[in-house]
């Protein structure tokens, strides 16, 4: 097996990143943590796919990563940068400013094998040169498993949690760079 290539994601690839997201949404094991179902996904238009992996692809306010193991995407990450006194993804306000990871997927070929901390690290590294001191994450309170891989690569529990329309979900952080 090769070592996937971990990058931020090309404006021109708005098809891989919309088949990525599906294939996200769809997997049984990750379902729990995204916020759409595969048939919203699906319904969304060409433009919609287009404008979205232009901004994850040149925007200073978000960035896609993605895993890349010989043409075939195996994970993604989006991080999301969010100024003191703005909503964020689920309409919360932003007391300090912040950088939000979301939309994080491996593919279950590649789980335990160190894409997640790649990504998440080139995801830290983008949001440090913005200014970002840490990332912060929301995973639904049953979803061990991701709270175990997240701790794994130095995030920790808040303390705070909240309902989403997903259910319960906690708030953990880690330091932006975090040293091999």
């Amino acid at each position: 097996m090769s070592v996937p290539v971990v990058r931020r994601v090309r404006a021109a690839e708005w098809r891989e990143i919309r088949d990525l997201r599906i294939d996200a949404v769809g997997d049984p094991a990750a379902s729990i943590a995204f916020l759409s179902t595969v048939d919203q996904e699906r319904a969304h238009e060409e433009e919609f796919w287009r404008e979205r992996a232009a901004g994850a692809s040149l925007s200073d306010e978000a960035a896609q990563f993605i895993a890349d193991d010989e043409g075939r995407w195996v994970g993604t990450v989006t991080v999301l940068l969010r100024a003191a006194g703005t909503p964020d993804h689920l309409g919360r306000p932003v007391a300090d400013a912040r950088a939000d990871v979301v939309g994080v997927y491996v593919a279950p070929s590649q789980r335990g094998s160190g894409v997640l901390g790649r990504l998440v690290d080139a995801a830290a590294a983008w949001a440090a040169d913005r200014g970002a001191g840490q990332l912060t994450l929301d995973v639904h309170v049953d979803n061990h498993r991701a709270q175990g891989a997240y701790r794994k690569l130095g995030f920790v529990a808040t303390g705070e949690t909240f309902t989403s329309v997903i259910g319960p979900e906690m708030i953990m952080v880690r330091a932006g760079r975090v040293s091999a």
